[in-house]
């Protein structure tokens, strides 16, 4: 019974949090429950300190969806001893075989077959063209041809608009159209691997680390590439891989929420790197593509979605990609469960949960809106204040700027009074945050979601 429940706690889990955190850092836990108390054991201190710091506000709700009440949660490290090999792998027997690093409870490195991607997400035959994503569709597309210029793509867009979409597609398209039987694909996002790496370094696996990802794939699939703002460490690991899969002929896909020369904190070379293969950026979607987006959805979910309940829905939801589809998922869900057909009431009726505009807010309307939920004054929004509430306003806005407008991130920060970098750092922790859906993220997305013309 109480396997079960922790089974129950995981399966939450799973699903509230993005497959690279719940992979690297809740998999390897193992759960007891005793009465009202969970107790989490990690494979080391360093783990049991990560999910403490930075995941038991989640862990402890989705505890007490399946415990009820208010579980407490007891996080330690095993006590089990590591057996160490008392002969170190040379570099062929480690290419030769799978190495495992036990004692961290999830497979660092792994030989010669890269991180697993078991199943891919999206294809191209889902993905619904137009004016504002062609050039990267076809870019994507082109880069599992040979005839393709550069092996080097690197796709750029706000959130909720189809990189993550074109990302996994390429992986499908690659692994289906390889005359190789076994194609080594890594598709990770940046944040996992710089987690590999701090992992590698811990269990003095660094060598093992740098060949896997080296020479050990043939495809690279990098969500995020942001992310590596400011970790200089990080980046000259990331530099190099990049040379030396360019060196060997290997395809790379990166995606990052802003364009390389946006870039703040992050090495020249690595700018330079970023920008040697062919960039793309993704707009947002017209009208006639955002209709076109819920029909296919509809017709996938197999399900009669009236003209003008597209047109509706494509006229409200504008900026979000995921917002459109999770909104046609919820009526859909909606008339299934009360056995009606979907109509433009129903259609209503659900709109009222999303946030809703026909036209994108301009920057006086987001600061307006910002300074009335976390009651701020204009001045305030814009002093040199560290507190938190201000800051968190501050980057809320910048966010919120960068989704909405067409504005740079200079731009945005001149008129807060900011740096360049700062919007950047302040824009990736509100993405970080609202990714990670830790109890911050969902109030800002809620913040956001309230957000009206």
């Amino acid at each position: 019974m109480m396997k079960t429940v922790w089974k129950q706690i995981l399966h939450s889990l799973e699903k509230s949090l993005n497959p690279g955190l719940f992979t690297v850092w809740i998999k390897p836990l193992r759960g007891t429950v005793e009465g009202n108390r969970l107790i989490l054991t990690a494979p080391n201190e360093f783990v049991a300190n990560w999910v403490r710091d930075r995941l038991l506000q989640v862990i402890r709700e989705a505890a007490a969806e399946v415990m009820g009440g208010d579980p407490k949660i007891t996080i330690v490290a095993s006590t089990e001893k590591v057996v160490k090999p008392t002969v170190t792998p040379n570099r062929k027997q480690f290419v030769d075989r799978e190495v495992r690093s036990s004692h961290l409870g999830l497979p660092i490195v792994q030989a010669p077959r890269p991180i697993p991607v078991q199943n891919w997400r999206f294809s191209f035959d889902d993905f619904v063209v137009g004016s504002s994503n062609e050039l990267a569709c076809a870019a994507s597309k082109s880069i599992s041809d040979s005839a393709f210029n550069s092996d080097h793509l690197f796709l750029s867009s706000g959130p909720g608009l189809g990189k993550t979409h074109l990302l996994h597609s390429v992986g499908k398209q690659l692994c289906n159209s390889s005359c190789r039987k076994n194609l080594r694909v890594a598709c990770l996002s940046s944040e996992d691997f710089a987690t590999r790496m701090v992992l590698a370094i811990k269990a003095r696996q660094v060598d093992q680390f740098k060949i896997q990802f080296r020479e050990g794939i043939d495809v690279l699939l990098l969500e995020d590439v942001h992310f590596f703002q400011g970790k200089e460490k990080m980046q000259e690991e990331l530099l190099c891989t990049l040379g030396a899969l360019r060196e060997r002929g290997c395809k790379v896909v990166l995606t990052s929420s802003f364009m390389p020369k946006e870039f703040s904190g992050v090495d020249d070379r690595l700018v330079s790197r970023f920008c040697s293969g062919f960039l793309a950026h993704i707009g947002r979607p017209d009208m006639e593509t955002r209709r076109r987006i819920v029909l296919e959805k509809a017709r996938k979910l197999q399900v009669d979605v009236p003209v003008e309940v597209s047109e509706l829905l494509a006229e409200r939801i504008t900026t979000d990609i995921r917002q459109l589809e999770s909104c046609l998922n919820n009526l859909v869900l909606k008339a299934r469960l009360l056995n009606r057909a979907v109509t433009m009431n129903l259609a209503w009726e659900v709109l009222d949960n999303y946030a809703v505009h026909n036209s994108a807010p301009d920057f006086g309307h987001i600061i307006e809106f910002i300074c009335k939920s976390y009651s701020l004054s204009e001045e305030e929004l814009k002093s040199k204040s560290r507190k938190h509430q201000v800051v968190l306003a501050r980057n809320t806005a910048f966010y919120l700027a960068r989704k909405h407008t067409e504005l740079s991130l200079k731009a945005i920060g001149e008129k807060l009074g900011r740096r360049h970098s700062t919007v950047f750092k302040g824009i990736t922790k509100v993405e970080r945050e609202i990714s990670m859906q830790t109890p911050l993220g969902r109030q800002i997305e809620h913040t956001a979601h309230r957000l009206t013309p």
